[in-house]
């Protein structure tokens, strides 16, 4: 995994809910269950993954970004092809 990427990741998801420590985020479990992220916040988080690295995750993709581990997979795919 990509440490540059997740950490750019990482940073969207800390802009959505400010009080998340970088440091207890579990890169296998889904980012709504860990830090009880609303619809609307899972959403924001996409945005800011889109503004960091330039790839737009669409609607048919969110199952494939639920976790951390999921989201850098699917934009390093994305940056590569």
């Amino acid at each position: 995994m990509s440490d540059d990427l997740r950490t750019l990741i990482v940073d969207a998801l800390v802009e959505v809910a400010p009080e998340i420590d970088p440091a207890d985020v579990r890169d296998d479990e889904p980012v709504q269950e860990q830090f009880d992220l609303d619809s609307m916040d899972f959403l924001a988080f996409l945005e800011g993954v889109a503004a960091r690295t330039g790839v737009e995750i669409p609607e048919r993709a969110y199952r494939d970004v639920e976790t951390i581990a999921g989201c850098v997979t699917y934009v390093a795919a994305a940056r590569s092809a």
